[in-house]
Parts: C-alpha cells; structure tokens; sequence
C-alpha cells in the first residue's frame, strides 16, 4: 500500500483553508447581526448589518449546499 502524501497533503490544506474562510464568515454574519441589535436599540435602522450578515450567511449555505452536492454526486 502506497500513500500519496502530496495529494493528502492538498487535501489537507484546502480543508483547512475552507474551514478558516467559513468559520470567518459565519463569525461577520453573527457580527453583522449583533451591529444590527445595537443600531435599533440606538433608533438608527442598522440596514447595513443585516445586509452584511444574510450576505454572509447565504455564502454559507451555498458553501455547505456545494460540499454536500459534491458528496453525493461521487
């Protein structure tokens, strides 16, 4: 049995690059919506971090939806 320890390699590092740039977007989506919690209890409309955390969650979804579309798929 022969290991390819170039190709595990890869697949580690894209893994946990993918992890890093989802678990940073999850984290704006949250801040995004705590901006917004914070902005109407002050009165202001607090548009602009909901806009940032459904943009941000939506990037999510699709992240995920794709991973598990990629499982499946093979």
């Amino acid at each position: 049995m022969k290991i390819d320890w170039a190709a595990l390699g890869s697949v580690f590092l894209i893994a946990l690059v993918a992890v890093s740039v989802l678990t940073s977007l999850f984290a704006v989506g949250v801040r995004g919506l705590a901006a917004r919690t914070t902005a109407r209890e002050t009165g202001a409309s607090g548009g602009s971090g909901l806009t940032t955390a459904v943009v941000c969650f939506a990037v999510c979804v699709a992240v995920v939806g794709y991973g598990i579309y990629l499982i499946v798929a093979a």
